[in-house]
């Protein structure tokens, strides 16, 4: 074995390991918002979580990324602790699809036409081929996200050619025989594992790697089992470097995880080994092929689960035992571990949005209810310290998408939710900035003893409730996936508008006659303007979901002034409106 074949050696673990990352990518990409919604089904139960984790780690090739997608969602606040168990055991059986896939790789066509087409030197390139074609031609993003799989896919198996064919010569070599009965040491083999996938971060690719040197026919059964007993706990190194600097529960799926694989690791192994020296098992000593690799790591991991799963709340509560509680109160905060997953990573926005709206709406509800029933300090401070978080969310949600969207390729559908959200919570915040005005118009009236006459107040309380109807109508609008009653807002807020117009005028007339003092004028006026202003943003989130309720993400035009539209519809919602709040109010 000569220098040309290390350098093999070292490329083929390169191309093996770009493959993977790119399948993954593509796999992720292509699945959009499937894998959230699956990892959402997850927290009904144990058994459910278990499918679940095995089918989305096959999905992405990576029982690493799992972890650290339940370590970020734990983080967030999305998934409690208990309901992350199921999932990880799912996603350690999910991983062992990959060695199966791997031994694809001891093939061997021996003239026969078909055979060799199932031969990774052959069809790796022909998926490879078909990839680019379709990255090329197709002008569709999904399409060319599937070219990328079978780019990523022809990668990784002409990189696990390339390893294979690196490791031949060293069946012929006697030093290379000697360096392996140190593996016949089940300590050493556990450890040569560990250590392999911790510095790669890939079971997947440990074991890969593991298959290679089985076709030397230099592996024997006794050497490979601890080594993939190792190459299991090996793969904790990700999720322990992905809980540095998170809150104690996300810790402590770190945590179960680990000792998942450590017990597992020591239970199986002194079985194996016990068992062994008593029985003294004759195929312990015979070589093992790749299939075998495959079949071992796919056994270790189910018996594993079948052993452990009926303990999940006892793992649960060791990691509280090792990850103490504290008085600490976790602020809000969006995950950038999530972004590894960017469906995810957009998913878990879009929920963080629904709260800021929700948030918007309970300090608006607040705002209005004073105004019309009196101030009290207690919904004056909750809406100060409301409109607070709001900014909060607004910064935070803002400054995760930009760099979501800059350092993640997503796919149109995740770019159009992302450029969705980017340009409402904007308008959110103004919305909750206009509240929080209405508390301190609600606190200035009980300040300065102001009382409205009847008339007034008769405006105020038409004016505040069409406002808070078209706040909802537009949230509801934004939060449905077709953009549902959109040409509702557009007549409601030109009724509103007009409402305010005219009780500014029919204020005026109540300051001439001296109903009315220019002191209950000054805060008449803040409470129309902020109305106004309410409907303005909701008018322009209708036009923001209106934008993006294509599918393709194509732009349609929105009519921002209704005053424009002659059609039937728009004229009898006008009508609708007008007959609602200003019935009966102009003289």
């Amino acid at each position: 074995m000569d220098i040309f074949s290390f350098v093999t050696l070292f490329g083929g673990l390169a191309f093996f390991l770009y493959g993977m990352n790119v399948l993954s990518e593509a796999l992720k990409k292509t699945a959009g918002g499937k894998l959230e919604k699956l990892l959402r089904k997850a927290t009904d139960n144990p058994f459910k979580g278990l499918a679940i984790g095995a089918v989305i780690t096959i999905a992405i090739q990576s029982s690493s990324a799992m972890t650290v997608m339940l370590v970020g969602f734990v983080n967030s606040g999305i998934m409690e602790l208990g309901q992350t168990v199921g999932v990880i055991f799912g996603s350690d059986i999910g991983t062992t699809l990959t060695a199966w896939i791997l031994s694809m790789s001891g093939i061997s066509g021996s003239g026969n036409f078909f055979l060799r087409l199932l031969e990774p030197k052959c069809f790796s390139l022909i998926f490879a081929l078909i990839g680019i074609i379709m990255i090329m031609v197709s002008k569709h993003q999904r399409r060319k996200d599937i070219g990328a799989m079978f780019i990523g896919f022809g990668i990784l198996m002409q990189g696990m050619t390339m390893m294979s064919g690196s490791m031949a010569p060293l069946k012929e070599m006697d030093s290379f025989t000697k360096i392996l009965t140190a593996f016949n040491n089940p300590l050493l083999g556990v450890l040569a594992g560990t250590v392999i996938t911790g510095i790669i971060q890939s079971s997947a690719a440990a074991i890969g790697i593991l298959q290679s040197l089985a076709l030397t026919g230099q592996i024997s059964y006794g050497m490979a089992i601890p080594i993939i007993i190792g190459a299991n706990i090996g793969t904790c190194m990700t999720a322990i470097l992905s809980s540095i600097g998170v809150n104690r529960d996300a810790k402590r799926v770190t945590v179960i995880h680990v000792t998942i694989k450590l017990i597992g690791a020591v239970l199986w192994l002194t079985f194996f080994c016990g068992l062994n020296a008593i029985f003294d098992f004759a195929f312990a000593d015979q070589v093992i092929g790749i299939v075998g690799i495959a079949a071992f790591h796919s056994i270790f991991n189910i018996a594993n689960t079948l052993v452990l799963f009926p303990f999940s709340r006892l793992l649960v509560k060791i990691a509280h035992v090792i990850v103490r509680d504290t008085d600490e109160e976790q602020e809000f905060r969006l995950d950038e571990r999530l972004m590894l997953t960017p469906p995810i990573a957009v998913a878990e926005v879009s929920n963080s949005m629904n709260k800021m709206i929700s948030k918007a709406k309970t300090g608006l509800d607040k705002a209005t209810d004073m105004l019309l029933n009196g101030y009290n300090d207690d919904d004056f401070d909750f809406i100060k310290k409301n409109e607070e978080k709001i900014d909060g969310y607004e910064d935070h949600i803002g400054s995760y998408l930009m760099k979501l969207t800059t350092t993640q390729h997503l796919s149109v559908y995740d770019k159009n939710r992302s450029s969705k959200m980017l340009q409402a919570i904007g308008e959110i915040e103004r919305i909750a900035d206009h509240a929080s005005y209405m508390a301190n118009s609600a606190e200035e009236i009980k300040t300065k003893d102001i009382h409205f006459s009847d008339k007034a107040q008769e405006e105020i309380k038409r004016l505040l409730a069409a406002v808070k109807e078209v706040y909802s109508l537009s949230i509801n609008c934004y939060l449905s996936p077709d953009a549902e009653n959109a040409d509702e807002v557009g007549p409601l807020r030109i009724v509103i508008s007009e409402m305010c117009d005219a009780f500014k005028a029919t204020h005026v007339e109540r300051l001439a006659e001296g109903i009315c003092t220019a002191q209950q004028g000054f805060v008449f006026n803040d409470i129309l303007y902020s109305c106004g202003r309410i409907a303005d943003h909701s008018m322009n989130i209708v036009a923001i979901a209106y934008r993006f309720k294509s599918s393709d993400g194509k732009s349609e035009t929105y009519m921002h002034d209704f005053k424009q539209r002659k059609d039937r519809s728009s004229e009898e919602k006008y009508e609708k409106y007008y007959s609602r709040y200003m019935a009966g109010l102009r003289s």
